[in-house]
């Protein structure tokens, strides 16, 4: 391990053993309330000798639980055993921007190498100050550089937004599109809301899953995708729609056949875009889609605004966006019409459609709750039969697959690996990917292996057969 400076000051701590747990705690909590971070360390003296401690992982965990346990609001430390001159010692890593925090109930300040309780009126003052910083991660600078940006994707946003005239330059470079959209500082570094918004490889991620039955007791798929916000709001959006129902209905006064989302796919979009830019992106649970018979779920992780219902903003009275600089950038590209007007719009469909909605505030977050009508309503909606139901079903599903197996046959023009497919596709669960498209491909030899003779071979590529058989 590299070498630590021995001497507590304002984000280092030292206590002698985990037998002064608490007072640890109190030490993060005033670190926290003064510099949003620090490191304390069980296993060294105050005049910063290393002495060291048993540590076993049930020590590591016990510290974890009740950091977890006695520190609102909650934060997430990285807790490890580290050597320190050949002797054990644990080591708490942590950060957090939602102050104050509270250790037991109380709050503390970092004075020097001390932790001093904070009155009232303190407590106060850096409420009122914090309340004026809302976005404060999103303005953080970033771990990666403009370099990281994918290009052709900010060249399609600045081409959306002017197409909505609400942007009103053309498209010159990197640095001076992501300056002119404030995603960048003056020394040009990259902020995490431009990161999250369009880096290549973003690391924001979303779990998806289809369940059997009402519960989570069994599933009939499950993944875990990553990316950008754009790509995120198009892959959640892909995955509702190949997996609910299409009942067919005529045109009016015609024969047309018309497939019908059992759920607005505009009330969809709204929710998803809405649970990625409301998130709370230090929370390092992520946003979740999930397909049950009787409803579908979306969910973000982050508080509801303090004070407010769902309702309130039904209503229209006001927005309070958790990342304003994000939020903004969705507007330019009228991925979103307004700050606020979120679950009005998918109350007004929902509403339109027949369909139920529900919003909920959950202990650790938020969630949009869609109910599904049973076959029999759907049936009684539309007047047809079963079969030509099933049949619009399964015609949707194959477009969806389609259009999913185009995408993997432009992108494999040149040889890619399995890693490369899954990861240009957004998936990471590679059994189920090769299951739902990779051996389909390969099949109907619209795909095909570098290495046919050895299909587990570790160099194993695909390329697209381009007619050839």
């Amino acid at each position: 391990m590299a070498n630590i400076n021995f001497l507590e000051n304002e984000v280092i701590e030292f206590k002698k053993t985990t037998g002064e747990l608490k007072e640890g705690i109190i030490s993060i909590v005033s670190i926290l309330n003064k510099h949003q971070g620090g490191k304390l360390y069980f296993g060294i003296k105050d005049n910063g000798e290393i002495i060291g401690q048993d540590v076993s992982s049930k020590t590591v965990r016990e510290v974890s639980k009740a950091i977890s346990e006695n520190i609102e609001p909650k934060i997430y430390p990285i807790v490890n055993k580290v050597k320190l001159n050949d002797k054990d010692c644990i080591l708490v890593e942590f950060e957090g921007d939602d102050i104050p925090y509270l250790a037991f109930g109380r709050a503390y300040m970092r004075v020097g190498d001390e932790d001093r309780q904070l009155s009232m009126k303190e407590i106060r003052k850096i409420i009122l100050k914090d309340e004026n910083e809302i976005g404060k991660w999103e303005s953080k600078i970033s771990d990666y550089t403009i370099d990281d940006i994918d290009e052709e994707l900010l060249k399609e946003f600045i081409e959306k937004g002017r197409k909505a005239k609400r942007i009103n330059f053309p498209y010159t470079n990197k640095e001076e599109i992501l300056k002119k959209l404030s995603l960048v500082n003056k020394n040009n570094e990259l902020l995490n809301a431009g990161y999250i918004l369009f880096a290549k490889e973003a690391k924001l991620e979303m779990q998806m899953a289809i369940f059997a039955t009402e519960t989570k007791l069994t599933f009939l798929d499950i993944d875990q995708v990553f990316g950008n916000i754009f790509e995120l709001i198009e892959i959640g959006e892909g995955y509702i729609r190949k997996n609910i129902k299409w009942p067919v209905n005529f045109k009016s006064g015609g024969m047309e056949r018309v497939e019908i989302p059992e759920i607005p796919l505009e009330a969809i979009r709204e929710a998803i875009i809405n649970s990625l830019i409301h998130r709370d992106f230090k929370n390092p649970k992520s946003n979740e889609v999930a397909i049950y018979k009787d409803r579908v779920e979306i969910f973000n992780p982050g508080e509801f605004p303090e004070g407010y219902k769902p309702e309130d903003f039904i209503k229209g009275e006001g927005s309070i966006p958790r990342n304003p600089l994000i939020a903004n950038t969705l507007y330019l590209s009228k991925d979103i019409e307004k700050w606020g007007s979120g679950f009005r719009r998918i109350t007004e469909v929902c509403s339109k459609a027949h369909i139920k909605v529900k919003f909920e505030i959950r202990k650790n977050g938020f969630m949009v709750i869609f109910y599904r009508k049973t076959d029999e309503e759907l049936l009684d909606l539309t007047g047809e039969n079963k079969n030509i139901q099933e049949n619009a079903q399964e015609t949707h599903k194959k477009r969806t697959r389609n259009a999913q197996e185009d995408f993997i046959l432009e992108f494999c023009n040149e040889a890619k690996t399995l890693k490369e497919i899954l990861e240009y596709c957004g998936y990471k669960n590679a059994r189920s990917f090769r299951e739902k498209y990779i051996n389909p491909l390969l099949k109907d030899e619209k795909l095909k292996m570098t290495i046919p003779e050895q299909p587990k071979n570790r160099n194993q590529k695909y390329i697209a057969n381009n007619g050839e058989k």
